[in-house]
């Protein structure tokens, strides 16, 4: 299978596994952070044996495990988070994602965001259709439980409403869905947290780039990589004209 059909199915595997997973937690006695945590470490041993199988040639670079620091001379490497969004998961809740993109240079070029609660993968091939322009009022997402000081600020500036969600996964598919409108994000983030979702938004038409207006790079020495923007392309100008005098 080429790279797109590689990273759909494993995310898509992965998603399985987890949900499975939950489903027999009372089985395996394991509830809240115990939970979470045993969903990361299987998802993160089936994404990781399965590349090697699949890709022996390429480096990982995976939440969940240790950074191999040959990927930095490597002009194809794997990101992943096998789970995103650990609370919502062991919390019941929907709004979680398994993450898989490959990166060639500093870009993600084949990239899957599987949402195994909304029974949906997303990917960069096919990629999403294009979506419908926003509402009059744009609706712009934040996190549910750790809300940006600047949303508030910025849903005035637009005339838009705050929908609080979980994950990253899920709040960038949900903008390539028509969920939502805005998502944005200036309060830390690693490269896994947003590789693929980046990659399927780009796919989709979506405007994607860090909070200044600069492109998303990955495959740095340093992961960290703390603010994002993906948005519908109609709002962009005004989203970062916006976050330019805030931040």
């Amino acid at each position: 299978m080429d790279d797109h059909e590689l990273a759909t199915d494993l995310a898509s595997r992965a998603g399985a596994l987890l949900l499975d997973l939950r489903a027999d937690a009372a089985t395996e006695g394991l509830e809240g952070k115990a939970l979470g945590a045993a969903g990361d470490s299987r998802a993160d041993e089936l994404l990781l044996a399965e590349l090697r199988r699949e890709r022996p040639g390429d480096p990982v670079l995976s939440e969940e495990s240790k950074d191999d620091r040959s990927r930095l001379g490597s002009p194809r490497v794997w990101i992943v988070d096998p789970l995103d969004g650990t609370r919502e998961y062991s919390e019941g809740r929907s709004d979680w994602a398994v993450h898989v993109a490959l990166v060639e240079g500093t870009t993600p070029t084949a990239a899957a965001v599987a949402l195994p609660g909304e029974a949906m993968t997303l990917s960069t091939r096919p990629a999403p259709p294009p979506r419908a322009e926003p509402p009059a009022r744009p609706r712009i997402l934040v996190s549910r439980t750790r809300p940006p000081g600047f949303a508030a600020v910025l849903c005035d500036e637009i005339g838009g409403e705050l929908v609080p969600m979980g994950s990253a996964g899920a709040k960038a598919m949900a903008v390539v869905r028509g969920l939502a409108d805005v998502y944005a994000h200036a309060g830390g983030q690693y490269e896994w947290d947003s590789a693929a979702p980046v990659g399927v938004a780009a796919a989709a038409g979506m405007h994607v780039s860090r909070v200044d207006g600069s492109p998303l790079t990955y495959n740095a020495a340093d992961p960290y990589l703390p603010d994002l923007l993906v948005c519908h392309p109609s709002l962009a100008e005004q989203v970062l004209d916006v976050l330019g005098r805030l931040l």
